[in-house]
């Protein structure tokens, strides 16, 4: 139920039609639900944001770790 709901948040909002909801309301409760989208959005709003920096797994936290330990 949950892979369909990213589903819908991640590649086609049309998908969240009342069905979906009446089947996410029966298997979760509403914080879950909420919780199960702001994960799904934040992961894949991440994910796109570290595309437009031209950076592969890990670079960015690399980079971090590397300007914390010149600063001390």
């Amino acid at each position: 139920m949950a892979l369909r709901y990213t589903d819908a948040i991640l590649w086609n909002p049309a998908l969240a039609d009342d069905a979906l909801w009446r089947d996410l309301h029966a298997e979760f409760s509403e914080p879950e639900i909420v919780e199960i989208g702001f994960w799904a959005g934040f992961t894949s709003g991440g994910q796109r944001w570290l595309h437009t920096l031209h950076t592969k797994q890990g670079e960015l936290a690399d980079y971090m770790d590397e300007r914390s330990n010149s600063k001390k």
